[in-house]
């Protein structure tokens, strides 16, 4: 089990000390707490604390990350989500959740187990009973699952590949800077939990979409994302939608997977902050 370090019991105690309402932002595979850095001064200086979790193996920098890829092999989409609920936790106001792909099904499984006041989830990869398999995710994710070894191994991307997955809505030189300042290896297994959760019982991506306490919850997605159509964030609205709690869906027009880390990441900044405005008194 990943422990948490000292540094984020330091941003708990901060947090905490603070009275604000956390934000707590997830990330998604290939990135790192650090990608959020931008979010958390904007909501910071909106009257939020935020803190950005985790995931088990995570580096300082990117640079460590990939001097260390095994640091990353062998985590569950379960693995993940038990390490954010022991920071969650420790926190004594119930917190905004904000996660990105994987990290936006993250924080949709923590809101279903009641553990958030209000939810926004940015291209969220599929949970289970999401049936759909457009073209794109099969392109980008075929030849990761059919390498078997892959499931408990590090998994990297290229520019090449992270232009399709990511970058294929901003110019190529935006791109390739991205990946050089962001990209990092990512744990193999949620990608495989993801691929067959339909034919597991007991899937790590299952969501509790009917809890009362789930909070209102928005699903933001970007119009030409490769990674998370939207016919998957669609999906997601749809069963989201049988909760009795408010669950709205807002399309980016023009925006690909990197909507959160490319020049445009206020905007949907911005959109998220009406909606959590529209929702809570904070």
């Amino acid at each position: 089990m990943s422990e948490l370090t000292i540094r984020e019991f330091a941003e708990i105690d901060r947090i905490n000390q603070s009275k604000k309402r956390p934000v707590l932002f997830v990330h998604g595979l290939w990135m790192l707490p650090s990608s959020w850095r931008l979010w958390q001064a904007h909501f910071e200086a909106r009257g939020f604390s935020t803190m950005a979790a985790s995931w088990p193996g995570d580096t300082a920098n990117v640079a460590e990350a990939r001097a260390n890829p095994l640091l990353f092999a062998g985590h569950s989409v379960t693995d993940i989500e038990e390490r954010i609920n022991r920071v969650i936790e420790k926190l004594t106001l119930k917190p905004i959740l904000v996660g990105h792909s994987f990290g936006g099904l993250l924080v949709q499984k923590l809101a279903g187990a009641g553990l958030s006041i209000c939810t926004i989830a940015i291209d969220p990869a599929p949970m289970k009973g999401v049936l759909q398999l457009p073209g794109s995710v099969l392109k980008a994710n075929l030849p990761i699952l059919l390498k078997p070894s892959n499931r408990d191994s590090a998994v990297t991307l290229t520019q090449e590949k992270f232009r399709y997955l990511f970058g294929n809505a901003i110019s190529a030189a935006e791109s390739n800077s991205l990946h050089s300042e962001y990209a990092v290896p990512t744990p193999g297994k949620p990608l495989f939990e993801a691929a067959f959760a339909n034919f597991n019982p007991k899937a790590g991506t299952k969501v509790n979409f009917n809890n009362p306490l789930r909070g209102p919850l928005l699903i933001i997605s970007g119009e030409l994302d490769n990674a998370v159509p939207r016919a998957l964030t669609t999906a997601a609205f749809k069963l989201q939608g049988r909760n009795e709690n408010k669950t709205e869906f807002i399309e980016i027009t023009g925006r690909g997977h990197s909507l959160v880390i490319d020049s445009g990441w206020q905007e949907v900044a911005d959109t998220a902050l009406k909606f959590i405005h529209e929702n809570l008194s904070v």
